[in-house]
């Protein structure tokens, strides 16, 4: 989104530098210098969303965006047959996971996904892939949650509710040598309780 704003020559007069800084007012050359890191980066230095006045159960306020180019999440869980543990992967769309020490702001399609056993939060991640250990997964079906967030701490939100998937996941008792401790509730299929954003095959994981 782009915004002109008409000013009378009296008042402000902004003058771009060979050198490719720009200043109009108190701090508008280290603002350039801001915009310009962001587009090496290949990211966009407008607004991002609108700060809703709700939250997660954490506390972290919701970040609404258009559905329109809004990120995408998916999340597959399969067992893991060595001692009872869960391997989990996600499916990203239209975002990209940051890497540790990312500058703490809301950007479009960047930030962290946080994975979530039954609403109690368990692991913020930066990579697609993750494996969940057996403790966090008791006998019995518990639903696995994976939601995005921007780097800044809020929740990417479209029309109020969080872009997230979820996975029904059952852990059985300790199975016989050689065989999985556990099984998907319904294999090979994304399940989605709540929130937005499942991603579609072909969605990036970066």
């Amino acid at each position: 989104m782009s915004w002109t704003r008409e000013l009378p020559a009296v008042l402000a007069v902004c003058v771009l530098l060979l050198t490719g800084s720009a200043g109009c007012g108190p701090g508008g050359s280290q603002e350039n210098a801001n915009n310009a890191n962001n587009a090496r980066n290949g990211d966009s230095s407008a607004p991002v969303g609108k700060l809703l006045d709700e939250t997660d159960k954490q506390g972290h306020r919701y970040r609404e965006v258009d559905e329109k180019g809004a990120p995408g999440i998916g999340i597959e869980v399969q067992p893991d047959g060595n001692d009872g543990g869960w391997n989990v992967r996600l499916t990203l769309r239209d975002f990209r996971l940051s890497a540790l020490g990312r500058k703490p702001a809301a950007v479009a399609g960047r930030g962290v996904a946080r994975l979530f056993v039954d609403g109690r939060p368990v692991v913020r991640l930066r990579t697609a892939e993750y494996r969940l250990a057996a403790r966090y997964v008791p006998h019995g079906t518990h639903h696995l949650t994976a939601r995005l967030y921007a780097d800044d701490g809020t929740v990417w939100t479209v029309d109020g509710e969080p872009v997230e998937s979820t996975a029904d996941i059952t852990a059985s008792d300790p199975a016989p040598t050689g065989t999985a401790n556990g099984a998907l509730s319904a294999p090979g299929v994304l399940l989605r309780t709540g929130g937005r954003g499942s991603a579609g095959p072909g969605g990036e994981a970066s």
